[in-house]
């Protein structure tokens, strides 16, 4: 396909923070990729560059944050020439593309979901999509609906669900009054602890735990946006570690 136009438009949602959504590249180096990378959306885009290196194509775009909630988040990629319109949610963003090209030359696949691997660097440095998709619309075509009823071809569809399976984590939310309190395991000499968490605060305290016998404690918080560890043992010369990330 050779297109001066292209309205791309879908749903997703998922609790990762990489992932690739869509990609299609050509023969003549040009290529569109959106993909999350921290959370965050990436589109990158080239419509060609040439050899000489006086005229390189490459455009990339980040909007959006914390999109890894899992929740429905809605996008709509409509591009003239050079110039684009990235939606997020219904925040517009509007960009100019690099380079003196203004056609998309896609003589390879369009794939949803992740990228094929093609040797390349940039292929195999990247994880493909986990989580749910919707109303996937590519120019006019329903692809959710092709897929669904197979009519996609040449297609390679692999391991698709028709559904959207919920995860099975359950959170828990904190005022800045609550807490929750579980028994400790005293005759164990292991202390292990793993949590996921989300905040809007630059500070607060995370967990606390006091050592058997008076041994000490040990303290997880949030200070000024950074998480440190605090660990306090009574009966030794150097009675305090800090590790800070």
């Amino acid at each position: 396909m050779k297109t001066l136009k292209d309205v791309i438009s879908l749903k997703f949602k998922t609790s990762e923070s990489e992932g690739v959504i869509f990609h299609g590249e050509g023969q003549q180096g040009d290529y569109i990729t959106l993909e999350l990378k921290k959370a965050k959306l990436v589109l990158n885009l080239n419509l060609g560059s040439n050899q000489l290196g006086s005229i390189f194509g490459h455009t990339s775009v980040t909007t959006g944050s914390l999109l890894d909630d899992h929740h429905w988040h809605s996008i709509i990629i409509e591009r003239h020439g050079r110039n684009i319109n990235l939606t997020l949610d219904r925040h517009m963003q509007h960009f100019r593309t690099n380079g003196e090209f203004d056609y998309l030359d896609l003589d390879y696949e369009i794939t949803f979901g992740g990228m094929p691997f093609s040797g390349k660097p940039s292929s195999n440095s990247r994880k493909n999509f986990k989580g749910c998709m919707e109303s996937i619309n590519y120019n006019g075509n329903n692809i959710t609906d092709l897929a669904k009823r197979k009519k996609l071809e040449p297609s390679n569809v692999g391991n698709l669900s028709f559904s959207c399976v919920e995860p099975h984590t359950v959170p828990v939310f904190f005022n800045a009054t609550s807490y929750l309190e579980v028994p400790g395991r005293p005759s164990q000499d292991l202390f292990s602890v793993t949590f996921l968490f989300r905040t809007w605060n630059p500070s607060g305290l995370l967990l606390f735990s006091n050592f058997a016998d008076e041994m000490g404690n040990v303290e997880i918080d949030i200070n000024e946006g950074k998480v440190s560890v605090h660990i306090n043992v009574t009966q030794v010369k150097k009675n305090r570690i800090d590790i800070s990330s």
